[in-house]
């Protein structure tokens, strides 16, 4: 199965630019280490002509044409842009699986959940029509307030390679629905359907400058986005060690920030469970996505009476996934995104062998794939808490394990993390869950008496785009996915207005006299 890669610019105003110094960058096949095609790379220079395209298209027409433009204007290009992905579902998703090593199955649930995105901010867009000038009361019949929304201005969308397409539109499509313009700079490691949605956009029609895609390299297009004066906010989602750095830069200009960054999240699994479903949700939680997921539930901690028997049934889950090219049929774990990440999943596996943990299952390349990212999903058993396999993100699909013998030790070991991203329990006892729900430091899932009565974060498949992406501590600040499109993601100003009855203020101060 064989799909051209296009051969696309930079999106400025509208149309394809070519970078200023005319640099691309190559393209890798993770599957199969090949050259597949080229990307543009962008640098500061085509960072400040973005900009001034998207401050063109806020300002255009005294704004009439997209920032004070109806929510219902904005929610047809929204549809448009929904039905043109699903009209192009088998290739972006083909695209997706070349570019980034996802298994081609996610990747066109990914598509789904694209146009699903883009749909949903559209009603919530056509939704922001009734709430301007929502009044507010007042205690004085002199006053009269009500409360506008408008677009912050110009966002910088900053995006990861773990889920190209998708995340993308996770920021690009509430910041359009609020009326914003958009800069995206997608992951260089991952950015072909990223390009493929500004060409969505221009076939839809969206006016110029709206939503420009910038490709190229984290220090040459993503820092120079991240710092520019003309740009009112950063949304960036990526490693803690980045998210910082721009948290730094925009606190220059006192600029707001959303940050969704790294996560070490626990699976808590009591002695009550049943031990084939139970199996079955933690390999789903931690190798979904070949293991690349900032939610994976890669801290197993499982009751000491039921280890042994559960990591044998764990083991024979492992053992039956498809680790292959992804776009073969039946494909479950493909390969991990570049040579560098690869390297880094290994040496983390080495690390932890040094430090006297054991690797019980995987750990290594599959021996009938001998060229590619691929790594084996991976168990680690006596793992001690100070081991960087326990504190650090993998990336990858690599479990490490440690028991506890009561529901104290559980909840420590648990919260025992920098970042508090998710978190989830398994048990048959709801009122146990729900203690650990209140014990926790970070977002819990937990699955009761029947295990799919609720799913967690890194296992959703399909992920709900009405429901906003938590988080606390190390993982970033903000919130995606609020209900509140906008509101909840800053991406809208929330402003009082007030009307003074010049009559009624004379009559008052009369009275005062």
């Amino acid at each position: 199965m064989s799909i051209p890669i296009p051969r696309r610019q930079l999106f400025i105003d509208g149309e394809w630019r070519e970078p200023v110094n005319r640099k691309r960058l190559s393209v890798t096949n993770p599957a199969t280490e090949e050259i597949i095609g080229d990307i543009p790379a962008a640098t500061s220079e085509d960072v400040n002509i973005a900009v001034e395209a998207a401050r063109r298209a806020l300002s255009r027409n005294g704004g009439k044409d997209w920032a004070s433009a109806t929510g219902a204007h904005r929610a047809k290009y929204l549809r448009a842009i929904a039905a043109k992905v699903t009209e192009r579902k088998s290739e972006l998703a083909k695209l997706e699986s070349l570019d980034s090593g996802k298994p081609l199955d996610e990747a066109a649930w990914d598509m789904d959940d694209v146009a699903g995105c883009f749909e949903y901010y559209a009603d919530i867009a056509e939704a922001l029509d009734k709430k301007q000038k929502s009044p507010v009361a007042l205690p004085m019949e002199t006053f009269k307030c009500h409360v506008i929304r408008e677009p912050i201005g110009v966002v910088g969308l900053i995006t990861p390679w773990n889920y190209p397409m998708l995340m993308a539109t996770w920021k690009v499509a509430p910041a359009l629905a609020a009326g914003c313009a958009a800069i995206l700079k997608p992951s260089e490691l991952a950015s072909i359907t990223c390009l493929e949605l500004a060409d969505v956009c221009r076939e839809v029609g969206l006016p110029p400058g709206v939503l420009n895609v910038l490709t190229g390299l984290g220090p040459e297009a993503g820092a120079p986005l991240a710092s520019h004066p003309h740009v009112d906010k950063i949304a960036f989602t990526g490693s803690t060690a980045t998210g910082s750095k721009i948290m730094t830069a925009a606190a220059q200009l006192v600029k707001p920030v959303t940050l969704e960054l790294g996560g070490k999240s626990p699976i808590v699994v009591f002695e009550d469970v049943d031990l084939d479903k139970a199996a079955e949700w933690t390999a789903f939680g931690c190798f979904w996505t070949n293991g690349q997921i900032c939610s994976a539930t890669s801290r197993l901690i499982v009751h000491e009476s039921i280890a042994a028997a559960f990591l044998e049934k764990l083991v024979k889950w492992c053992e039956n996934i498809k680790v292959s090219n992804p776009l073969e049929e039946g494909c479950r774990l493909g390969p991990v995104v570049s040579a560098g990440q690869y390297e880094k999943v290994l040496k983390c596996i080495s690390i932890a062998k040094e430090e006297g943990a054991t690797i019980l299952y995987g750990g290594s390349r599959p021996q009938h794939l001998k060229k590619g990212y691929f790594v084996l999903p991976t168990i680690i058993t006596d793992v001690k808490t100070s081991m960087h396999i326990w504190r650090e993100e993998v990336f990858g699909p690599v479990l490490g394990v440690k028991t506890f013998a009561t529901e104290e030790e559980a909840i420590e070991l648990a919260n025992d993390t920098q970042y508090g991203l998710g978190s989830a329990v398994l048990s048959k006892d709801l009122e146990r869950c729900e203690r650990l729900t209140k014990a926790s430091n970070s977002i819990w899932h937990c699955l009761g008496e029947l295990l799919t009565a609720m799913l967690l974060p890194s296992t959703l498949g399909r992920q709900e785009t009405q429901r906003f992406w938590p988080g606390t501590w190390g993982m970033g600040t903000g919130q995606l996915l609020e209900c509140e499109a906008g509101d909840a993601v800053h991406l809208r100003r929330t402003m009082g207005l007030v009307q003074v009855s010049f009559q009624a203020m004379k009559k008052l101060l009369h009275s005062t006299d």
